[in-house]
């Protein structure tokens, strides 16, 4: 039978790991936010890879703060809270790493790689107790998101756009679009079609199109073509030569 000291010990921990639940709760939701977002633009880690990585980020912290504190006091035994908190930020690189496909003159992946450091960041805030850091990192992620193609759009009104065209397969839209954007006198000068990374069903395809004048009615024109899904400003995590 334990001693008394023991019991109370062992209570204790209990106690301590249920008051560390809401940690991992918010990790959870805000790294989901960012993977949500990832996946709503087709991209290749979406809400369960970035789930993962926030929510492991946060364990990882708290393993890091309270995971041996049972050792404190043992002769010849000392604590580093900071060791296991370091090991993330190099550890998820070799993630970010992997996401990164270098293609004959494209780079992509950047910014959902990008996306997985930073939720590893956010989770590791939860993990502190950094509720306030966290959220507002989550709110600059979507804010930096949203603008960025604004200012995409605004600064690509110079007779150069490159777009992120979605239908689906086998309706044979391609004729009709590259007859829409040479309508609008603008010439094509890269093409490149594939499968959707997440709707095998789609296809995609990016066009750098020169010399036309307004590239947001390029743009509205493409819309229009019956059976495109969507089109969008393609940026440097689909096509950045």
């Amino acid at each position: 039978m334990l001693p008394s000291y023991a019991v109370l010990e062992t209570d204790l921990q209990w106690a301590l790991q249920f008051e560390r639940l809401p940690e991992l709760g918010v990790a959870l939701v805000l790294s989901m936010a960012v993977g949500f977002e990832r996946q709503f633009r087709g991209k290749q880690a979406g809400v369960r890879t970035h789930s993962l990585v926030g929510l492991g980020s946060a364990l990882f912290m708290l393993v890091s703060k309270y995971g041996f504190a049972d050792l404190l006091g043992d002769q010849g035994i000392s604590l580093d809270p900071s060791r296991i908190a370091a090991q993330i930020v190099s550890g998820i690189g070799f993630l970010g790493a992997g996401i990164i496909v270098f293609r004959s003159d494209a780079v992509r992946g950047l910014t959902t790689a990008a996306s997985i450091w930073l939720t590893a960041a956010i989770g590791m805030a939860c993990g502190g107790s950094l509720f306030v850091l966290a959220g507002v990192v989550t709110v600059a992620y979507f804010i930096v998101v949203l603008v960025g193609p604004l200012l995409h759009r605004l600064t690509h009104r110079d007779g150069a756009a490159e777009l992120q065209i979605e239908y689906r397969d086998g309706q044979g839209l391609l004729r009709d679009i590259v007859e829409v954007i040479t309508r609008q006198n603008w010439q094509i000068a890269r093409l490149r079609t594939g499968s959707h990374r997440t709707d095998p069903g789609y296809v995609a395809v990016f066009i750098a199109a020169e010399g036309g004048a307004d590239a947001g009615a390029l743009l509205e024109a493409v819309a229009g073509v019956d059976g495109v899904r969507s089109v969008d400003w393609s940026d440097e995590d689909d096509a950045n030569s």
